[in-house]
């Protein structure tokens, strides 16, 4: 992680934003803009054409390919890059954010309020799930960068308020406050607390990592499908897991 090479990227795109009158006005959005200019400083590596698509960054030897939104939308692009070249897929965790809502009449924008969810590296897992055919891949790497942002909504919602069923209209990352690598099958270990009982359960991985029921078995799902754990016998009604 280098906070102050985030910064000096986030301050690179904040200058084009100024200079374009203000958020949402690149063709990209601006935490993946940061986000490209963090991992490749230099431009001349951005938006490469490889085979039939374009990348976001290629150093001419590795491929880098920043998605904010769903993994399972990288598909395509890995079934074509990764027989031929290494691949690092960004995907950026929000640990904590602002939220602001944007009246789509007049263009005003909310007080920025504080968001009561954080986020942790475990909530990859509901996205990695949707890609796990690649993950055993030598030539896949992942970065998640843990971010707090600045989030901007567009009061457009089905609801009275507006707010419910509304759509994100930029997010402006603040700070890089922790970076999270997997080089290999084998650094999957680290999402294994090193003093979780053996066997464990997914209501006790949940619990120690705090997060929710759903998201840690989105967690388990992953590691067994990549022999990193196995399910032994049952604990009551529920499954129990060791360490491969």
């Amino acid at each position: 992680m280098d906070g102050q090479r985030f910064l000096e990227a986030r301050a690179r795109v904040t200058n084009i934003l100024h200079k374009r009158e203000g958020i949402g006005t690149m063709q990209e959005k601006t935490l993946h803009a940061v986000l490209k200019y963090y991992y490749a400083p230099c431009e001349e590596t951005h938006e490469i054409p490889i085979g039939s698509y374009i990348a976001d960054i290629f150093d001419g030897r590795m491929i880098t390919e920043i998605q904010t939104a769903k993994l399972f939308n990288l598909r395509a692009k890995l079934s074509s890059y990764l027989p031929s070249y290494p691949v690092t897929v960004v995907y950026p965790l929000v640990r904590t954010k602002w939220l602001g809502w944007i009246d789509t009449e007049t263009g005003a924008s909310s007080k920025l309020r504080k968001s009561t969810r954080q986020g942790t590296v475990y909530h990859a897992f509901a996205e990695l799930y949707w890609i796990k055919s690649f993950l055993t891949d030598d030539n896949i790497r992942f970065s998640f960068p843990i971010v707090d942002v600045e989030e901007y909504r567009l009061l457009d919602g089905y609801s009275r308020d507006k707010k419910r069923g509304s759509h994100r209209y930029d997010r402006i990352p603040i700070c890089l406050a922790d970076e999270v690598h997997i080089e290999c099958v084998e650094d999957y270990l680290q999402f294994i607390p090193y003093d979780l009982a053996e066997p464990f359960t997914v209501k006790e991985l949940a619990k120690r990592v705090k997060i929710n029921h759903r998201s840690a078995g989105y967690v388990l799902n992953v590691l067994c499908h990549l022999g990193t754990i196995k399910r032994v016998a049952n604990r009551g009604k529920e499954y129990c897991y060791i360490v491969a």
